[in-house]
């Protein structure tokens, strides 16, 4: 034998290479006997030398039985020194760690007995190569052979056992490590790795709150593995995290975690998303304003948690969680809202509260800062969501901060108002609704004053000007409105009304009227002109909403409300019928009277019949009432008389034929229509309206006929023909 194995006997080194473990434990029994005289007389020149032989000869040989001889030969000079074993730790734990990656399980599974009795004899000793030993106990953890996971067991419960009586666990090298190791996907690894953070969470003098931002995100992906038990071990980790902090949020750093949980409150996994969200929960009500600077994350994983609708096929999503999801997601949407103040309308540096250090004012004011353009982004994107819950919660925030901080929202408005019109076009009546409220609040702030818009050129032409509760967005909302319809009939047909008539509730519907019927005037598509028209008038003759505005045009006792009468009047005249109806509103009879005679002019289509025929209907409605009854006082109604036996005569023998003829047949005295009126009457009808003799009705006429002149061209232009493919 060429090689020096001293102190080792030959016969001692012939059993440590043997196959057999029963001969190569009877040599770990002479070594241990040969350490302990050893030890007792001093001799630690020979202690290491044997070391050396056991650890580089024996333990790092390319004899498989070598090197297990090597491994019980180290644990029983470690059992021997006992005690004084903390003088040779080096040489103990390194040949032993080296082996946990050997290729024979038996020497991996040898590797973790040895080191299990080095242990258990060093204790507290070996915690300066900790982090090796979690590094190999993690890999071993996840080993393929049973025996030696069984093995590593034991030493990882001995190693916990030690970090737990400590005093000295270095938990700062130690975390980076753990961060690492925690994205692994084996399931042992994962059961291993938790574990331990659930032990060193429970030790009172390891502050692993502090460190939890490191390994949150790993925990969260553990949380989605398939395996039961995992999944709740993690579960019940995270929290036993979630009490902490709720007892001491001062230790917890809220805005290293919060992205990571906005990131997790996305995942398909219904356990991980419930989870986050909830943490989510927890964090706006502890943190408080200190969690606005990630409002828009936290809306990009909320919002989409708001849908009813379960767009997710994941067969092991939970009803009872999703439903859970919904509830803890609204209370989070609607807790970030709530942080949201009128205070922060104001910019940083704009009102220092005096009794607080300049440094600390605007370290404070920095942190809490809403960031409103990311929200303004997440906000657009998320309105074109698909759940109706996800855009209704987007145009309440839209709200909210119009309400709060409009003076902050008008610089972004001009990038809201595209997304919030095209709403309109929403098919759900509600979001519609919300968005009208949106489009009225930017419409009537005060804020919005203070801005200016570019209006096109044939606008500028014209005397719109916003109403004086109104700023110049009111405007721009009108004018998208008409293009809207006009590049979308079928919503002016299926919506038009129900838009306009909850646009009178929300706004003043004086201004809209004369607003649209200004704008009106420069529609160069006759026939989109002449469509609204009809809508506009018969919101304005049916609607509830408008019964204070239909109130002031029949009386028309004030000089305002003949303007009003006169600006319909030009706009209204794209629509033959409705401008009679405006008349028949406005008790204008006599004029309405020359319209009639117009008519003859005019091209009798089916359609120009069929509104005939609806103003028939109106005026046997409620709305009509008024006119009703002035038939009965035929001295003084003359022209209303003869202005709806001028409508008999334009209707073919139909059923509004008969209803009208029925109506007039019911007129007392009728000889008395042939009758001129008489002074006296024209003094009263003055008197009563004084204001009405100020409109200029030659002029209007004029009007009227210019326009339908223009529309009965439009009408008789050929229809092009399609191009030919060559």
């Amino acid at each position: 034998m060429d090689k020096d194995y001293s102190p080792l006997t030959l016969a001692t080194i012939r059993a440590l290479n043997d196959k057999l473990y029963e001969k190569r434990k009877s040599a770990a029994l002479e070594i241990e006997r040969i350490v302990r005289d050893f030890n007792n007389a001093g001799n630690t020149t020979q202690i290491r030398q044997l070391l050396k032989v056991l650890g580089q000869d024996f333990a790092l040989s390319s004899n498989p039985n070598s090197r297990k001889g090597g491994l019980i030969g180290l644990a029983a000079t470690a059992i021997a020194l006992g005690k004084e074993t903390t003088e040779y730790i080096p040489e103990l734990v390194r040949p032993v760690m080296a082996c946990f990656n050997d290729a024979d399980s038996r020497v991996r599974y040898y590797a973790c007995e040895a080191l299990y009795n080095v242990v258990k004899v060093a204790r507290g000793s070996v915690l300066p190569y900790f982090n090796d030993i979690f590094d190999g106990l993690s890999k071993l953890a996840a080993d393929p052979d049973q025996n030696v996971r069984n093995g590593s067991e034991l030493l990882d419960r001995l190693m916990k056992d030690i970090v737990t009586e400590s005093s000295s666990f270095d938990l700062v090298t130690f975390i980076p490590l753990l961060r690492e190791r925690i994205y692994t996907k084996s399931p042992f690894a994962r059961q291993f790795l938790v574990s331990w953070v659930t032990v060193l969470d429970a030790v009172p003098d390891i502050q692993m709150l502090v460190y939890l931002p490191d390994i949150l995100d790993g925990l969260f992906h553990i949380l989605g593995d398939p395996n039961q038990e995992i999944k709740k071990m993690c579960e019940s980790t995270l929290g036993e995290f979630l009490k902490s902090i709720k007892e001491s949020p001062k230790k917890a750093n809220f805005s290293h975690m919060v992205n990571i949980l906005t990131a997790h409150s996305q995942s398909s996994e219904d356990l991980i998303q419930l989870t986050a969200v909830t943490w989510l929960k927890e964090f706006i009500r502890l943190s408080g304003r200190s969690i606005l600077p990630y409002t828009s994350g936290i809306l990009t994983a909320i919002l989409p948690c708001l849908a009813y609708d379960d767009e997710r096929k994941n067969l092991l999503f939970d009803a009872d969680n999703k439903k859970m999801i919904i509830e803890v997601s609204k209370t989070v949407n609607n807790s970030l809202m709530k942080l949201i103040t009128a205070e922060d309308d104001s910019d940083i540096n704009e009102q220092p509260d005096s009794s607080e250090p300049a440094e600390d004012s605007a370290s404070r004011q920095t942190v809490e800062k809403l960031a409103l353009p990311s929200v303004i982004d997440v906000l657009s994107k998320h309105l074109l969501h698909n759940s109706t819950q996800t855009r209704l919660s987007v145009l309440r925030w839209i709200y909210h901060l119009h309400m709060q901080i409009p003076n902050k929202m008008f610089q972004h408005v001009e990038e809201l108002f595209p997304v919030l019109i095209r709403t309109l076009s929403d098919p759900c009546d509600e979001v519609v609704l919300r968005d009208l409220e949106v489009l009225a609040e930017i419409s009537s702030s005060a804020a919005g004053r203070r801005h200016s818009i570019q209006l096109p050129e044939h606008i500028k032409n014209l005397s719109v000007a916003p109403p004086g509760s109104m700023n110049i967005y009111f405007i721009k909302f009108m004018l998208s409105l008409m293009n809207l319809f006009a590049t979308d009939h079928q919503l002016l047909d299926d919506r038009g009304s129900f838009i306009i008539q909850q646009l009178c509730l929300l706004l003043n519907a004086e201004d809209i009227y004369r607003t649209l019927a200004e704008i009106l005037l420069k529609e160069s598509d006759l026939k989109f002109a002449s469509h609204i028209v009809q809508t506009l008038n018969t919101i304005l003759l049916t609607s509830k909403e408008l019964f204070e505005l239909r109130n002031r045009l029949k009386d028309l006792k004030t000089e305002k409300c003949c303007s009003l009468f006169v600006c319909l009047y030009r706009s209204w005249c794209y629509n033959a019928v409705a401008t009679v109806s405006l008349c028949f509103l406005t008790q204008n009879y006599k004029h309405a009277c020359d319209l009639l005679q117009k008519f003859g002019d005019l091209e009798v289509t089916v359609e120009f019949l069929t509104e005939i025929d609806k103003l028939v209907q109106l005026i046997e409605s409620p709305i009509f009432t008024y006119l009703r009854l002035q038939l009965l006082d035929v001295e003084h109604n003359h022209h209303l008389m003869k202005s709806l036996y001028g409508l008999l005569m334009l209707l073919p023998q139909s059923d509004a034929f008969r209803t009208l003829l029925h109506r007039l047949q019911c007129i007392p005295n009728l000889q008395q229509m042939h009758m001129p009126t008489n002074e006296r009457t024209k003094k009263s009808e003055v008197a009563l309206r004084p204001h009405v003799k100020q409109i200029n009705f030659a002029d209007l006429l004029q009007h009227f006929n210019s326009i339908q002149k223009q529309l009965l061209l439009v009408d008789r232009q050929p229809t092009p023909r399609p191009k030919e493919i060559s």
